[in-house]
């Protein structure tokens, strides 16, 4: 068949659309400029603007005006840095088909494939399009992705080749037939994509902040403007008092600052090969408790490399790997293939003059002795006939002595024990002949031995292991593969997997059929090591294991997986080798598939949820002085310390800007040493009664110091230079003092590059703030005198640095 033109292709193409099998979530600009402008602040400052327009103060609406584009400018930069790392992903994991256009055949990008498409498929692709076979040649597929059954698939001409599923072997030509959602492939990941994700308990925690504190804003809001107005102050003054109020009670920067931080460690991870498709799923890795987790190219490598060679008496290893290497295909792709080819390499074996002789006869694998069988013919025409498969098929169609017989079931069962995969191999010389039968082909066979292969345990998955047992983390292991296997692999990684008696605590999914719902929890929560688990299992087990407490991260390759990906609290795809549906379902994608990666991730996590934790401590204590003045000032009938312009300052510019110095700080060495943070803890905690109490102090050492300065008759602007002089002093020390919230400074984290740029910068804008006069005559302030700044300094330093001697009293406790 010669398929279609590519006219007819392009044609195609414009009507049914791109060969996208999930679909991709548009993005529309509108939607984000409507939720910034629902932002509560941007409100309060579109009140504001006009205000300052009414009663003439035009600079100041200037500024308030600008202050709305770095809020817009973080939501458009997030919305943005999202859109490209699912870009970064699909264009790491872009699959290509092969066409028939225009009577050639060309490999395009599998979203171009198109209804009629005639594609060419052979070992080793995957399916891009649904498609019905034409011509057919000994073509197995993998379809455990799409319908969990994990025994290869026989396609004969008719039959429907299902996108998204693996060529094992043979070749064909297929004609498209659905392309997209509209195949079995694409309606599961339509459905998937649409699944709402639920909000963590720390996004939760903000949004209720936010919104309370913003519903107490908006009452005293009210009521400072009616203080204002029954003073008869103006409408004006009361209105731009009860905005400075709104401005200082609501908490802008808090969402801001987990935003922040959570891109930021999203960035970070990228690095190590771990792509965080949802970014609240940073924080909830910090207090992982269980990780389920894959055998086959997760904790191992992914690939079968040969172990063992048993030859048998008489023969020797080079030999052995001879006839093994005549037993594979010409183009050796079979991981089996592959395996044997580079062993005989690394044995200086010359493959290739192997490989290059005629392959007379293909004799197909036999499905019931579980064997096949190669007839070569080298340049002087001498026959060489091969075999490989199971030892029962081999040794039934091969000669070997009752002896050797015996000897090589016992060596089979010692390498299978071990969790290896072992295969036999057989050999002999014969006439050439121009036709004979299989059974002819075989008659000189004599067994040559056995070679084992195994999927060896990845580099530093040991190492990662025990560092979750440090940092009591449970890890189960949950694999299809035989239990002897899964025995083999916990024994390499001295997984815990036996019971105080010494009895194997290994669970199969036949035991969790058998099991009622009271014994499937008991399993779920006693098993480190579950084999020939079907993928629906893998659901219910991460069911039992949430509602038992634990949060849990799941990793997952195929399309049967996505549920149990979206069940857990951080589902974890592979990228290499994982469909685009689990990929979809997945909080986490692993670019190299390691297992080691994962743990990497946790321990960022929790770096993540410290330093979290230390910024929201140090906002909480500064944002308290930004409330108490901005409330107390009014009521006191005094001339407002703080103008919207200051607070926009401070919340919006730098409380952010400053922040990133928590977020630069490194991993406490203890990190992977504590218990999984509990699922019910948040950063609001009762470690917050101190900067509660630093908050306070620092309040009334600035409000002191403002309306002792008014009362002793200063201007209006000097008085609020030196409160606000004074703030940004206390601020520079609060920084100081949080970075080490259980240790006194003197025995505290080191400094970083970081916290030495934002302390000099802030040194800079306090000058500036000061004695730069167009910078001070937009804040509204006069520098203080050198009588304010000995006030300044002693003030700052008595209310923030009262806490130190009680932290190093306490920590010699």
């Amino acid at each position: 068949m010669t398929g279609l033109t590519s006219s007819q292709a392009a044609a195609r193409l414009a009507e049914d659309g791109p060969n996208l099998v999930v679909p991709a979530q548009q993005h529309r600009w509108w939607r984000t400029a409507l939720e910034t402008l629902s932002d509560p602040t941007v409100l309060l400052l579109l009140i504001a603007i006009p205000t300052y327009l009414v009663i003439g103060e035009a600079s100041d609406a200037v500024v308030t005006a600008a202050a709305l584009f770095p809020i817009a400018g973080v939501s458009w930069y997030l919305e943005r840095r999202t859109e490209r790392t699912l870009e970064q992903l699909r264009r790491l994991t872009a699959p290509t088909a092969t066409v028939v256009r225009d009577d050639q055949q060309i490999t395009i990008d599998a979203e171009s494939v198109v209804c009629g498409d005639v594609m060419v498929v052979h070992e080793g692709d995957v399916i891009a399009a649904d498609a019905q076979v034409l011509e057919v040649s000994q073509l197995e597929a993998d379809e455990s992705a799409l319908t969990g059954e994990s025994f290869p698939v026989s396609k004969t001409p008719g039959s429907t080749l299902l996108a998204g599923t693996t060529v094992l072997s043979g070749r064909a030509q297929a004609v498209v037939t659905a392309t997209g959602a509209r195949t079995e492939y694409g309606t599961v990941g339509a459905l998937v994509a649409t699944v709402h994700t639920p909000s963590t308990p720390l996004q939760r925690m903000v949004r209720r902040m936010v919104l309370l504190l913003g519903a107490a804003a908006a009452v005293f809001c009210i009521a400072i403007l009616l203080v204002e107005v029954l003073r008869g102050n103006g409408w004006g003054d009361g209105l731009i008092a009860g905005v400075s109020l709104a401005i200082a009670a609501v908490p802008e920067e808090f969402p801001m600052v987990y935003t922040l931080y959570l891109a930021l460690g999203a960035a970070r991870l990228s690095r190590h090969h771990a792509l965080v498709r949802r970014l609240p799923g940073v924080e909830t890795l910090g207090s992982t408790s269980v990780i389920c987790t894959d055998k086959t190219g997760t904790l191992t490598h992914g690939r079968l490399d040969v172990a063992a060679l048993r030859p048998t008496d008489g023969v020797s290893e080079t030999e052995l790997m001879h006839a093994a290497v005549l037993a594979c295909e010409p183009h050796p792709y079979d991981p089996l293939d592959v395996a044997i080819v580079a062993h005989a390499r690394a044995l200086d074996i010359d493959v290739d003059g192997l490989l290059a002789q005629t392959l007379v006869v293909d004799h197909p694998f036999d499905p019931t002795d579980k064997y096949l069988t190669h007839v070569w013919a080298d340049a002087n025409g001498d026959h060489r006939v091969a075999a490989k498969g199971a030892l029962e098929g081999i040794l039934l169609h091969s000669s070997a002595a009752p002896e050797v017989t015996l000897l090589a079931q016992q060596t089979n069962h010692n390498l299978a024990s071990t969790g290896m995969r072992v295969i036999a191999v057989a050999s002999g010389a014969r006439e050439a002949t121009t036709a004979s039968s299989r059974l002819d082909d075989e008659e000189p066979l004599r067994y040559l031995g056995l070679i084992g292969f195994h999927d060896a345990i990845r580099d530093g998955v040991a190492e990662a292991l025990a560092e979750c047992q440090s940092a009591g983390i449970r890890v189960v292991m949950i694999t299809g593969d035989h239990p002897v296997t899964a025995h083999a692999v916990a024994e390499g990684l001295d997984l815990p997997h036996v019971s105080g008696t010494g009895e194997d605590l290994i669970t199969t999914g036949a035991d969790l059929d058998a099991a009622d719902d009271d014994r499937f929890r008991a399993l779920a929560r006693e098993t480190n090591v579950f084999a020939r688990i079907r993928p629906e299992q893998k659901h219910r087990l991460v069911a039992a294991l949430r509602a038992d407490g634990d949060v849990v991260a799941m990793t997952g390759d195929g399309i049967n997986d996505a549920p149990a990906l979206r069940e857990a609290d951080i589902g974890v795809a592979m990228g290499a080798r994982g469909t685009a549906v689990a990929r979809e379902a997945a909080t986490l994608v692993l670019l190299d598939d390691n297992f080691a990666t994962i743990v990497h991730a946790v321990r960022d996590g929790r770096r993540i949820f410290d330093n979290l934790q230390r910024a929201f401590a140090y906002l909480v204590a500064f944002h308290i002085p930004l409330l108490i003045t901005a409330m107390v000032v009014p009521l006191a009938n005094r001339p407002l310390l703080l103008l919207p312009v200051h607070l926009l300052l401070l919340e919006v510019v730098l409380h952010p800007a400053v922040s990133l110095v928590f977020q630069a700080d490194p991993a406490a060495p203890d990190v992977m040493q504590r218990p999984p943070r509990p699922r019910a803890v948040g950063l609001l905690s009762r470690a917050l009664v101190r900067p509660v109490a630093l908050g306070l102090t620092l309040s009334a050492a600035t409000l002191t110091t403002y309306l002792v300065a008014v009362a002793r008759n200063y201007s209006e602007d000097r008085a609020r230079g030196t409160a606000f002089c004074l703030l940004l002093l206390g601020q520079m020390l609060l920084l100081i003092v949080e970075r080490s919230p259980h240790a006194p400074v003197w025995r505290g984290p080191r400094p970083t590059p970081t916290l030495w740029w934002v302390l000099v910068a802030f040194a800079a804008l306090t000058a500036a703030g000061a004695y730069f006069a167009p910078f001070a005559n937009l804040l509204s302030i006069d520098p203080p005198h050198a009588t304010d700044w000995i006030v300044v300094v002693i003030a700052a330093v008595a209310s923030t640095l009262w806490s130190e001697p009680i932290k190093s009293r306490l920590g010699r406790t």
